[in-house]
């Protein structure tokens, strides 16, 4: 089974949800975790396991965990995935300037489309070698668009696709746990989801490529979800959170960025964000109080 997301840190955490399994031994609960063996644990320990973790883990090895995390809400997207325009998108959003004295983290960044490009071709060799497909989506704006667009290449081929989609919130016993994507699922609980799984029909595969033709034709500067659906808007409409947080009193960027993230969980990251500040620094409507290196670390106000 091939796994699918559209999040660095969610298909780290599904690698490490394929990639482990837990070998007793007789003479009591002398467990150990093994990293890359795909095998499936004895149902005894697993259940003593799930018990005690309310969890599991996914059969298989990350060898079969496919990123796709090319922030498809945003940006033109009638420029294909691996064009130099979205590969330059993506290393302007990781980067944001804060890694200029790092050369090798700067050259890691700007490798990442390309890395998310060969995994868009391991994940056609998987498909022309007739494996099934499940893929983890959530209403965060950045894996509703992976979806659709990943609908326009599968609906060229017959084969069997599934969809897991992250629930609204989940009832645990002692509270009720809200998420906004895969990235805030840890490893050890994916295979709690596996219930939610549905396997997508052909017509349904058409019907989401068909909602990505229309997006692509709009191609307006971001996608968000509004009343469940996504659809075109601004630029400036994820604006609004950073007007009501920033003041005339001096705080550090990512203070603010933090609490925006904390306060509004509209599904888009940090660096989104730090993005859009920058834009307004060179505005004029934002003040840098005090520079860094670090953009994150910056001392910054309203302007005024």
């Amino acid at each position: 089974m091939i796994e699918v997301l559209f999040g660095e840190s969610e298909a780290g955490a599904m690698k490490a949800a394929k990639s482990t399994v837990i070998i007793g031994k007789t003479d009591g609960p002398t467990a150990v975790w093994i990293a890359g063996k795909k095998k499936i644990p004895e149902k005894e320990m697993a259940s003593r396991i799930s018990e005690k973790q309310n969890t599991g883990w996914i059969p298989g090895t990350a060898e079969e965990v496919v990123c796709l995390a090319f922030m498809l809400d945003i940006g033109d997207i009638r420029e294909a995935a691996d064009s130099r325009y979205r590969r330059e998108l993506i290393y302007s959003l990781y980067a944001q300037g804060q890694w200029e004295t790092d050369p090798e983290t700067d050259a890691e960044l700007k490798r990442a489309a390309d890395a998310y490009i060969n995994e868009r071709t391991r994940l056609e060799n998987y498909l022309k070698d007739g494996e099934t497909v499940r893929i983890w989506y959530s209403d965060a704006p950045y894996s509703r668009c992976g979806l659709y667009s990943l609908c326009t290449m599968l609906q060229k081929y017959e084969n069997k696709v599934c969809a897991v989609k992250l629930p609204e919130y989940n009832i645990c016993p002692d509270s009720i746990v809200c998420r906004q994507n895969w990235g805030e699922v840890a490893a050890e609980e994916f295979a709690a989801f596996l219930h939610y799984e549905k396997e997508l029909t052909q017509k349904e595969i058409r019907m989401y490529a068909a909602f990505w033709k229309k997006l692509a034709e709009d191609n307006s500067p971001l996608r968000a979800v509004v009343n469940g659906r996504v659809v075109g808007v601004p630029e400036d409409f994820y604006d609004f959170p950073i007007w009501e947080k920033l003041t005339k009193e001096p705080i550090v960027e990512a203070r603010l960025i933090g609490d925006i993230l904390g306060s509004y969980q509209i599904g888009v990251g940090d660096w989104w964000y730090a993005r859009r500040i920058e834009h307004f620094i060179r505005q004029g409507k934002i003040t840098v109080v005090r520079d860094s290196v670090s953009k994150y670390k910056r001392l910054i106000c309203m302007a005024g």
